[in-house]
């Protein structure tokens, strides 16, 4: 990956609609360099999938939690995953180390709603204990990291 394929990631996070012809005239390229790029770049997997990103308020979904999660033991984490994959409010789920096993990102409408989805949660099979943690405001969200700053990483 070369300072051009950065170029181009930042051009599709930015709106990742965005024609080939726009992204080759910033970067300097014609179209059917910039498509051979971005096909690399996708069968490469640095690019897993386009999407859209949504305004949780103007859903109603203006409550955000994390919920971290231990479990009794390892054997009833497949099916703690099984039942967050189903659920539409649970948005993420990170299998971590120290205290708790998992970590939850939920994305709800009220504190009814929260507590009705915890309530759930605890009846998971295996599931000992939890810690709730409420965000009252948002500074910094991302869908992908900087791809400069893991350019320099490398």
């Amino acid at each position: 990956m070369d300072s051009v394929d950065v170029k181009i990631i930042e051009c599709l996070k930015a709106n990742s609609r965005e024609n080939a012809s726009v992204i080759g005239s910033k970067v300097n390229m014609s179209v059917s360099a910039v498509i051979e790029r971005i096909k690399k770049l996708e069968a490469s997997g640095i690019i897993k999938q386009y999407t859209v990103v949504l305004d949780n308020d103007k859903l109603g979904l203006d409550l955000t939690a994390f919920i971290s999660v231990s479990m009794e033991h390892p054997k009833y984490n497949d099916g703690f995953v099984e039942f967050v994959m189903c659920h539409p409010q649970i948005v993420e789920c990170h299998y971590i180390t120290g205290d708790f096993d998992f970590l939850l990102k939920i994305c709800t409408s009220s504190g009814k709603g929260l507590e009705l989805l915890l309530n759930e949660i605890k009846f998971v099979k295996g599931v000992s204990l939890t810690k709730t943690l409420v965000v009252l405001s948002t500074n910094k969200e991302s869908c992908s990291v900087d791809i400069n700053a893991a350019v320099k990483a490398d």
